[in-house]
């Protein structure tokens, strides 16, 4: 069941990986079939493409042709948030419209590092960015140096305010639970939410300090969507209990980053080849076989395709 409405997005929100073929293409069919179990799993939205998705090794015509894969393959079924990041607002704003295209509902752009911490240089870039996409919401993504600029909270609540068309933020900058408190603080009620990302790593605390929603990797989507309708009736020990069993492997994820989220989603049974482009750490026999073990312990938390 969507969670888009007049109320805005919120719930959980995977951020799809690329899978590539052995010999380093990306792989559609792979795709879809990922599309299909965030779909299943009970997630509230997607996203694509973002960090998590190796972006930054996809080409221009790559990105555009898996954006409207995505919008082909979900075919309404849920909303979807474009990743729509880059230094030149021009581009950033055409990602966007690429994106509305496919079906995306809005667009989730990291504040530049370039323009730093100035307020004003901020909101000019945004301005820019609405203003060559007008009718998308944008979701300010604020990362952590030096993929993005680490934004006070209180100067990420000033750009939204100066930019209407800025109606989400997602915050990951540590500590990330203390900001969202501050960042809902200082908007008062202006934006439609905050959502968290940082793997997930921290949702119980940002969830309790506000945040309507997570963006982790796809990995664990089903578990996550279980956490977010636990959290949401009031169950808070359940949801503390998924959370405890899914946190060892999202620490591991932390180092591995998406060759983790490859490593876990193929041995659920969900894609073939965990190859990657992205720079990084790469497993060794040791790390294969704690990953194992990790996976283990999160498997009460999976309520499909179980590991392997």
């Amino acid at each position: 069941m969507t969670s888009f409405s007049k109320g805005g997005l919120s719930g959980v929100f995977p951020v799809l990986p690329t899978p590539f073929t052995p010999d380093n293409q990306v792989d559609e069919a792979a795709f879809r079939r990922l599309v299909d179990f965030a779909v299943e799993s009970g997630a509230d939205g997607i996203v694509f493409p973002g960090m998590a998705s190796e972006v930054e090794t996809l080409s221009a015509a790559e990105r555009g042709r898996m954006v409207a894969v995505l919008g082909e393959q979900l075919a309404g079924r849920l909303p979807f948030i474009v990743g729509a990041s880059h230094a030149d607002p021009a581009e950033s704003a055409a990602r966007a419209r690429e994106g509305m295209a496919a079906g995306a509902v809005a667009a989730m752009i990291m504040a530049p590092p370039h323009a730093g911490q100035d307020v004003a240089k901020q909101a000019a870039f945004y301005a820019a960015v609405a203003d060559g996409a007008p009718g998308i919401a944008i979701m300010l993504q604020n990362a952590p140096t030096p993929n993005g600029a680490a934004l006070a909270p209180e100067a990420v609540a000033a750009v939204a305010a100066a930019v209407p068309a800025i109606r989400y933020v997602k915050e990951e900058t540590l500590p990330c639970g203390q900001h969202v408190t501050r960042i809902l603080a200082a908007a008062g009620g202006t934006l439609d939410g905050v959502m968290g990302g940082a793997g997930a790593r921290f949702v119980l605390d940002e969830l309790a300090r506000g945040a309507n929603g997570t963006m982790p990797a796809l990995e664990l989507a089903d578990a996550h969507a279980a956490l977010w309708q636990a959290w949401k009736g009031g169950d808070r020990a359940k949801a503390r209990a998924i959370y405890r069993d899914t946190l060892p492997l999202l620490a591991m994820q932390m180092t591995f980053r998406v060759r983790a989220t490859k490593e876990v989603l193929k041995r659920r049974g969900l894609l073939d080849h965990t190859g990657a482009r992205a720079s990084g750490p790469k497993f060794d026999a040791g790390d294969l076989a704690e990953i194992g073990e990790l996976i283990e312990t999160a498997r009460p938390a999976m309520t499909m395709y179980p590991p392997r």
